[in-house]
């Protein structure tokens, strides 16, 4: 069984507090198993006051992210006015759903769909469960992206909605069209400075632009990332990462006459 598979096909589940773990107790009837409830997994409450000062595993991490991800894939399907045939096919369509965990994500995206909560207690929860990973969080983000673009439309509102959900993250609004870029081609300045790719200003030695690019190429490593929280089958936003940051490093290197 694939990661994904095993997260949301039944055997894997993590019952948290906030807004994330009401919608969970509306579909929990038939999201959990009662095998699972029998030991063959585990099912834990916890509140989200307790997220600061205790470590989660890589396994609840990633629950978490799938589960918030399909979430607020829900809310944004509703944002440009479409009904399409099937919606869940569209994250089908960007992200690798195993035939044993779709029945279940048919189950978070409808509930999230129609629960009347807006998108914004759940991107406030999301930031507090990642809040010592950025980059989590920036590839959260970048999933929603793609999700946006599937359909080959990137709507206003739908911008609006993903710009709404960086800031709630935490990311300034010039962060957040690095990231757009980063991710949509359509957006991308293909001026952009490479100084600002690697969070570095112009005056910054060579040495600190080293050490800025391995650090970005460290922290989005597919294994890294899958340790805080993001699954294997998300490796592709990582890979979109660090291609960017290696196309900025090369061209500073050449601004600098670097050879390594």
């Amino acid at each position: 069984m694939s990661a994904l598979g095993k997260i949301l096909g039944g055997t894997i589940g993590f019952a948290f507090g906030g807004p994330i773990g009401a919608l969970f107790g509306v579909v929990a009837g038939h999201f959990v198993e009662k095998s699972m409830l029998g030991g063959a997994g585990t099912v834990r409450k916890r509140d989200l006051r307790d997220t600061r000062g205790r470590k989660d595993s890589p396994e609840e991490l990633q629950w978490a992210f799938i589960f918030s991800l399909v979430t607020l894939a829900a809310k944004l399907s509703k944002v440009d006015g479409k009904v399409t045939r099937d919606e869940v096919e569209t994250l089908k369509a960007v992200f690798p759903i195993p035939e044993d965990a779709y029945s279940n994500v048919h189950l978070i995206f409808n509930a999230a769909k129609s629960d009347s909560l807006g998108f914004e207690p759940y991107a406030r929860q999301i930031r507090v469960i990642f809040s010592e990973n950025r980059n989590v969080l920036e590839s959260f983000l970048a999933g929603l992206l793609q999700i946006a673009v599937a359909d080959g439309v990137y709507h206003p509102s739908e911008r609006r909605f993903l710009a709404s959900v960086a800031r709630i993250f935490g990311f300034s609004d010039g962060d957040w069209s690095r990231i757009e870029g980063t991710y949509i081609s359509s957006t991308r300045d293909d001026t952009v400075d490479p100084y600002e790719v690697l969070g570095l200003s112009p005056d910054a030695s060579d040495s600190e632009v080293r050490a800025a690019y391995l650090k970005i190429v460290r922290n989005y490593h597919p294994d890294r990332l899958e340790a805080q929280g993001v699954p294997v089958e998300f490796r592709k936003l990582g890979e979109t990462k660090t291609a960017e940051a290696n196309d900025a490093y090369d061209r500073i290197k050449k601004m600098r006459e670097l050879t390594n």
